[in-house]
């Protein structure tokens, strides 16, 4: 009864079905909040977390709060839709997906840099947290991508390289 139900094509159907939801929960969440980055209720959110990173803290000073809260949301949509699209054009998938690896592990380190944002009550580092479940999608998500573009490049023709006897 058990290697019925613990058959390989069931499994590999669920770990299609899981990378998936991964992806375009993904893609959803990174639209959501790169678009939240347009508006005022959002940048001053960020803005505590900005001034006390060490990665970002010039962002502020450069481009005001909201100017840099535009700019994190221009690159946050920018991961969503490359994410999104990595099915089909791989390569685009393998960078969006290292952008948005790359955002939630800054995102990750204002636990450290941010006094008070795992102080009980503060609803920051709760919020901040959720980063490592996005992190571990979006590292999926990249991996899945470069696979595809490695499987793609191995299959493309080479031009001028004699073939191998």
């Amino acid at each position: 009864m058990h290697r019925i139900f613990f058959d390989l094509r069931r499994g590999q159907r669920l770990q299609t079905l899981g990378a998936g939801i991964l992806r375009y929960a993904l893609t959803f969440l990174l639209l959501l909040f790169g678009t939240f980055k347009f508006f005022r209720f959002e940048a001053e959110a960020i803005q505590p977390l900005l001034t006390h990173s060490p990665f970002l803290a010039w962002l502020p000073i450069a481009l005001g709060v909201r100017g840099s809260s535009t700019l994190i949301g221009v690159v946050e949509l920018t991961a969503a839709l490359g994410i999104a699209a990595g099915p089909w054009f791989p390569r685009v998938g393998t960078i969006a997906g290292l952008i948005a690896m790359a955002t939630f592990l800054t995102t990750l380190s204002f636990l450290i840099t941010t006094p008070g944002v795992l102080a009980a009550g503060s609803d920051a580092g709760g919020f901040i947290l959720k980063d490592l479940v996005l992190l571990g999608a979006a590292v999926h998500a990249t991996g899945t991508s470069w696979l595809r573009a490695g499987a793609r490049q191995a299959e493309a023709p080479r031009v001028g390289v004699p073939a191998v006897q």
